[in-house]
C-alpha cells in the first residue's frame, strides 16, 4: 500500500495481508496472543488506505472464531 501526503507519493510502503473487494483489509497472524500494538497495526492501515473495515486474524487458536477480532475506523467514539 504506497503512502501519500499531500498528494506526494513516499517511497515508504505499507504490505497489508489482504484486501478484499478492495474494502475489507484482513491483517493475517500466527501467534500465542494477540497485543494492542497489532491492533494498532491494523488501525494505521485502515487511516493510511482510507478503508472502514479491517478484521485482525490469528490462527494460532483452537477455534479460529476465536481469533477474529474486528477494527472499525471512523466511527464516532462513546
Amino acid at each position: 500500500m504506497p503512502v501519500k501526503y499531500n498528494g506526494i507519493q513516499i517511497d515508504l510502503g505499507y504490505r497489508i495481508d489482504l484486501l478484499v473487494e478492495d474494502a475489507i483489509i484482513l491483517e493475517l497472524k500466527a501467534i500465542e496472543r494477540l497485543a494492542p500494538i497489532h491492533q494498532a497495526q491494523l488501525l494505521s492501515y485502515l487511516k493510511l488506505s482510507g478503508k472502514q473495515l479491517g478484521f485482525l486474524m490469528n490462527f494460532n487458536v483452537l477455534h479460529l472464531n476465536d481469533g477474529i477480532k474486528r477494527v472499525v475506523n471512523g466511527l464516532p467514539e462513546s
